[in-house]
Order: C-alpha cells, then sequence, then structure tokens
C-alpha cells in the first residue's frame, strides 16, 4: 500500500468529512472516516491553507467506527456516514447546529440543542432522484454520483439502504423492465429519474432531461404499482403526463392531498410527521391567532392550524404545491402564490410565523420585515444551519432565542433539520 501520512480524525466537516491537521498545521478533509480515526491517507487536492484526502487504511479505527451495510459504501455519494454509529452521528449533527448559530450567527449562551433521532436509521426515503447515462451499445448507468467524483455514476439496485421497501422495489422492477439501452424511457443521453412511492405502496416516476420516444405506458401496464409516468425536457421544467394516471393522491399528516410531480415533501415520511408535531407544539393553542405560515408547500402547517380555529395565510412559490394546496380548501387558510419577500406584508402583523425555507435560506427583506413587525413567537424551520445562523443575525435583536432543536430527517448523512424558536421581548423588556 502507498505510503503517506498517518493522522487522527479530530472531528467532521459540513460534508460529513473527517477532519484532520497535516504535519505542516493545514487542514485536510477525508472522507469515511470517523472521528478517533487513526488513517494513512494519500492527498487528491493541495491548497495553501487545506488539502483534501483519500482514506487509504485505517489503522486504528475510532470508538464510534462501525462496519458500513451496504454494499455501495466507499463508492456512492449517497451516503457519506454510515460507517459511524447512529449516536455519534446525532451527536456530530448537534455539534454542526451549536457551531453555525455561534460561529456565523454570533449567538451567545445558547440553550441546550435537543436532537430528535429518526424513527428509522434505514429504508426512510420515500422519494430518490438518480441520475441515468446512456453508454455505448446498450449500456445503461443508473445511480447516485460517485463520493468526490460527480461526473461518475455507481450503478445500484433497490438494495441501496436508504430507500424504502416498496421504492426499492419500483426501482428494481423500472430497471429491469426499461428494456435494452433504457429504450422504454424517454431519448436523452443523460436522464434525470424520481421516483417517489406514496404510504399505499405505490408510486410514480418524473423523467427529466427528454421527453419524446419510449414507451412509458408498457412500464406502467408492466411493473406493479407504478400508476404514472411523467416526463420534462429539462429539469425544472412542467412536467407533463406521458402515462398513467393523473390524479393520485397522498396521505401525510391526516390529510389526503393530491400529488404532484416535483413537489415538496419531505422524504422520511415518520420523522416528518414527528418534526410537523415539534412544530405545531411551538405554535401553541392555535384558536384565535393570526399564524403566517412562509414557504409553506401545500400548508401542511396552516391548514392543520386553520382547522383548529387559527387563522392562517401561507406563501408558496412553487406551482405544483399551489395546485396541491388549492385542490381541498379550508376554511380560514389562504394561500397566496408568489416569493415570500414580495408578500410577507400581507401576512403581517401576525401572532406566529413558520419560516420552512429551502436549504439557501430567506431571501433578503424577509428578516427585516419580521424585525419591523416581530410577532409574539416565530419558528424557523432549517435545513442548513449555516443559513439559518446568517439569517436569525438579520433579525438584530427584535427577538430573543427561546429554543433549539435538531430533527434527523437525513441518517446516515450529515444534513440535519433544526427547528429555532423565538420570542418577542415583553413590553417591559423593549
Amino acid at each position: 500500500m502507498e505510503d503517506g501520512p498517518i493522522l487522527e480524525i479530530e472531528g467532521l466537516s459540513s460534508e460529513g468529512a473527517g477532519v484532520s491537521r497535516l504535519p505542516d498545521g493545514r487542514t485536510v478533509f477525508v472522507h469515511r472516516t470517523v472521528p478517533g480515526d487513526r488513517v494513512r491517507i494519500e492527498l487528491t487536492k493541495s491548497k495553501k491553507r487545506w488539502a483534501r484526502g483519500r482514506l487509504l487504511e485505517v489503522v486504528e479505527p475510532g470508538p464510534a467506527r462501525r462496519e458500513p451495510p451496504c454494499a455501495y459504501a466507499g463508492r456512492c455519494g449517497g451516503c457519506t456516514l454510515e460507517q459511524m454509529e447512529y449516536t455519534t452521528q446525532l451527536e456530530a449533527k448537534q455539534t454542526r447546529i451549536h457551531d453555525a448559530l455561534t460561529r456565523i450567527g454570533g449567538l451567545e449562551a445558547l440553550p441546550a440543542i435537543e436532537m430528535h433521532a429518526s424513527p428509522r436509521e434505514f429504508g426512510y426515503r420515500n422519494r430518490a432522484s438518480f441520475s441515468l447515462v446512456r453508454g455505448g451499445g446498450d449500456r445503461v448507468y443508473a445511480g447516485f454520483h460517485g463520493l468526490e467524483d460527480p461526473g461518475r455514476i455507481v450503478d445500484l439496485g433497490g438494495d441501496c439502504q436508504l430507500l424504502e421497501a416498496s421504492l426499492g422495489a419500483l426501482w428494481d422492477e423500472l430497471r429491469d423492465r426499461w428494456g435494452p439501452g433504457a429504450a422504454r424511457l424517454p431519448d436523452g443521453r443523460r436522464l434525470r429519474l424520481t421516483l417517489r412511492s406514496l404510504s399505499d405502496g405505490t408510486g410514480f416516476l418524473l423523467v427529466e432531461g427528454g421527453i419524446e420516444g419510449g414507451d412509458a405506458a408498457a412500464l406502467v401496464h408492466e411493473i406493479e404499482g407504478l400508476r404514472a409516468v411523467w416526463a420534462a425536457p429539462e429539469q425544472g421544467d412542467p412536467p407533463i403526463l406521458v402515462a398513467g394516471e393523473e390524479a393520485l393522491f397522498e396521505h401525510w399528516y391526516g390529510e389526503r392531498i393530491p400529488i404532484r410531480p416535483g413537489a415538496f415533501l419531505q422524504v422520511n415520511r415518520d420523522a416528518a410527521e414527528h418534526l410537523h408535531d415539534l412544530v405545531l407544539r411551538e405554535v401553541g393553542r392555535p384558536r384565535g391567532l393570526r399564524v403566517l405560515d412562509a414557504y409553506c408547500g401545500f400548508g401542511v402547517y396552516g391548514r392543520r392550524l386553520a382547522r383548529h380555529g387559527a387563522s392562517a395565510v401561507g406563501i408558496e412559490l412553487d406551482p405544483q404545491a399551489i395546485l396541491m394546496g388549492r385542490a381541498e380548501a379550508v376554511e380560514g387558510f389562504e394561500l397566496l402564490e408568489g416569493r415570500v419577500e414580495d408578500r410577507i406584508a400581507e401576512g403581517l402583523p401576525a401572532d406566529r410565523v413558520i419560516l420552512n425555507p429551502p436549504r439557501a435560506g430567506v431571501e433578503e427583506g424577509v428578516m427585516e420585515a419580521l424585525s419591523a413587525q416581530p410577532p409574539a413567537r416565530l419558528i424557523y424551520v432549517s435545513c442548513d444551519p449555516a443559513t439559518l445562523a446568517r439569517d436569525l443575525a438579520r433579525l438584530g435583536g427584535a427577538m430573543r432565542l427561546l429554543r433549539v432543536q435538531g430533527v434527523d430527517l437525513f441518517p446516515q448523512t450529515p444534513h440535519v433539520e433544526t427547528v429555532v424558536t423565538l420570542e418577542a421581548p415583553s413590553p417591559e423588556e423593549r
């Protein structure tokens, strides 16, 4: 084995790579390592102040290292933490939240961060997006991108440890039935295939990157449980139904909702239910409250709160989510279409504000509007601790931090959901 430096892994990066120090003092990032490991590495990228390394040998395993259960470990970029005991994954995510809020957000004297584990460590994803590349002849590669090598596709089957059992079965059936060169799928050398399983075990497929050709009707006919195939010329284009049923429904947090391709729902249905419970608990008793539910999707919070006596306004940009939310109106819940920063004034003042933005966080102007008209309580649901910290700093001193909770919707990955509750100061404290 090639000779290389032996290092001790001291922590984890936000990408899930182990962090250590080279003999010259530079920080080095090494995937597939665990804090406490002593490892031999080779450098793959060298910069003035940092470097990246490839794991060559675990000389001495750390106390939290385990044998990865996945057959694709070491090659696939879908998971980066599966070699780490789950309790240690939770501790690492707790540290990530704390460091972001203190270092980026400048927050001091944080309350203790309460972590909530996923009910299932494996087999939790109800949706997965696979990359498909057609090679020469009838060769097809379909799976996730390689770890630190996004140009390489790791060809994988339904035995991926992240997938719900029904999703894995659909993926295997699709691979078996798409024919030589994936001829039954739409044309295109590179496709993005998003497969979603529903709570009843059936599912549907969205193909992005091609719309002409193929035989989607044959796939729907032959694959038990595949109820529809949608397609779009490019990622983000409006999808078109090419085979199967248009009217599909999902049961989500006590609601029967029409499900649309491309519309956002959390990938971990069991952990999402716990997340929704936490958020509504932070809202408190809803009757008589005026609630703004921003970045609301189809309105999971606003609809529930309206049914229990609140007057709720939701704001959402995605047209697919708007269609879902307006399909069955709920009295007391008004759904506004548009950008939150453009329409937030229509929902203020409010007693409670829920923010649930995408990974990029909120746009400029949102936190400033809340600072000018602070609600009695603000609940921010974040999927990136760094952008959460940045956004909280924009509030200035308008609200005080009450609670911080981490919810693990994404075991085996470095991603974590954070629920932060803030309160406006009382008149005496202003």
